[in-house]
């Protein structure tokens, strides 16, 4: 669940507000990202949101120890500038729907790339459905149960969150579904929301509230979810997936959308 980064005169609106985005690790009952939209959840377990210090945004360093912050001119926009040669590519081809094009940050998450990859290549992902739709906020899928409450790793373990200061969930971004800290498996989802509320941004560094600003999401989830992708060509076809008719009480789309095949290249 997302630590909201608010005054602690928030919390009780921001608890009334917010509620789970379930999917599950491998071993996870529940795993989740957070909405503020109200009537929202499918959760079997409703966890706690915390409040946590506005400095806990991580810049990781390089080898030679300097900072990402002084290696990019731009961080502002680093994360929605359009692919070049080498860099890794992945398309999800959704049945009766069309490609969704996305970029990786292999630099800034190597783990999450890496694990979302390998189970792109093995076909791990194929044939499996989108198992919660919630219109101006995400599409979330990735779990072979296709319920939420599925779904593991690479490794067969959770693995840890890999968070930097200049990739955020904004409009676009595909970043890892989760149970908390550090419990990564294999479901993911997509950020779809066109729109912020400039009241989440409180506590946010300069950079991350241009962010939002200039291309939207979700600014409630920041630090919360690692952030490994973006789309960079067919968020029409994520805009469509959105607004399907889903399950009032799930969130579960009434048919299925699913994922026909995940395309790498590199």
């Amino acid at each position: 669940m997302k630590r909201l980064q608010k005054k602690s005169t928030l919390t009780l609106l921001v608890l009334m507000l917010m509620l789970s985005l379930s999917s599950c690790g491998s071993n996870s009952n529940n795993t989740s990202t957070s909405s503020k939209t109200e009537n929202e959840t499918t959760s079997n377990e409703q966890t706690s949101i915390e409040e946590t210090p506005s400095e806990t945004q991580i810049v990781k360093e390089d080898n030679e120890g300097n900072s990402a912050l002084e290696e990019n001119a731009d961080l502002v926009n680093y994360q929605t500038l359009a692919p070049v040669d080498g860099d890794t590519i992945v398309t999800i081809t959704f049945k009766d729907y069309g490609d969704v094009k996305l970029k990786m940050f292999p630099k800034e998450a190597p783990l999450a790339v890496e694990n979302f990859v390998t189970h792109a290549k093995e076909g791990y992902y194929d044939g499996l459905t989108m198992h919660r739709v919630i219109k101006d906020f995400m599409i979330q899928g990735g779990d072979p149960s296709g319920n939420g409450t599925g779904g593991e790793s690479i490794w067969g373990k959770e693995f840890e969150d890999e968070i930097v200061e200049y990739l955020n969930p904004i409009r676009g971004a595909l970043c890892m579904a989760n149970a908390g800290p550090n419990t990564n498996g294999s479901q993911f989802y997509i950020v779809q929301a066109s729109a912020i509320d400039e009241s989440y941004l409180s506590g946010l560094t300069d950079i991350q509230q241009e962010m939002y600003r200039n291309h939207a999401g979700c600014p409630w989830l920041t630090g919360g979810y690692t952030v490994f992708g973006q789309v960079y060509e067919g968020m029409d076809v994520v805009d469509t997936i959105a607004k399907v008719k889903t399950d009032a009480s799930t969130d579960q789309p009434l048919d299925s959308v699913i994922i026909e095949k995940i395309t790498v290249e590199e």
